[in-house]
């Protein structure tokens, strides 16, 4: 395997501070705005988009969600075994709101199409955007589009984006693993 770092330390909370300036820049107060993490890994993303929003914007409430979409997926009855859901944590109605959904890693689309039919189980958005840490662009499998970008990577299918959460596994960091037998 053959390792390339597309964001670590100080460049990964850059990265994050320059993203919530740009939803700042478009969303002003957040007071019709609404922030869903796509669960698992969006989740973990959209608790830092928040953080460094309420840092920024000291006394402005920003409401957060994680979405589910485990079951909106076209491929789960594909995995092998029982699958397991996690929960939604969205307890506010998105009707008539600004929706943005957050993501770690946009590659196929498939996950922001399966999530768009999950959102409408609690109501119907005004808009809906999405924030994504790392766009793999030229893998479209539905035409979908990030709003907000972290950086954009030109990859091959054969090649892996792998993010690392300091939650979860102790430290910011982004690599793209390439197989060098392919």
């Amino acid at each position: 395997m053959q390792k390339r770092t597309l964001l670590d330390g100080k460049k990964f909370q850059i990265t994050i501070k320059r993203l919530c300036h740009q939803l700042i820049e478009n969303h002003n107060d957040f007071s019709n705005t609404v922030l869903i993490g796509i669960q698992p890994r969006g989740s973990y993303f959209a608790d830092r988009i928040k953080q460094e929003l309420s840092e920024i914007l000291k006394n402005k409430t920003i409401r957060k969600g994680n979405l589910d979409i485990t079951f909106f997926r076209d491929d789960f009855r594909r995995k092998d075994g029982i699958v397991s859901a996690n929960s939604n944590t969205i307890d506010f109605i998105i009707e008539g709101c600004n929706v943005v959904l957050i993501d770690d890693v946009l590659w196929t689309g498939r996950t922001i199409r399966a999530a768009l039919d999950a959102l409408l189980a609690f109501g119907r958005p005004a808009k809906v955007e999405l924030l994504v840490l790392i766009d793999r662009r030229f893998s479209r499998h539905v035409p979908i589009e990030p709003d907000y970008i972290g950086q954009q990577v030109d990859s091959l299918d054969s090649q892996m984006v792998k993010v690392s959460w300091k939650e979860t596994e102790g430290e910011d960091k982004v690599i793209l693993l390439s197989d060098r037998n392919k």
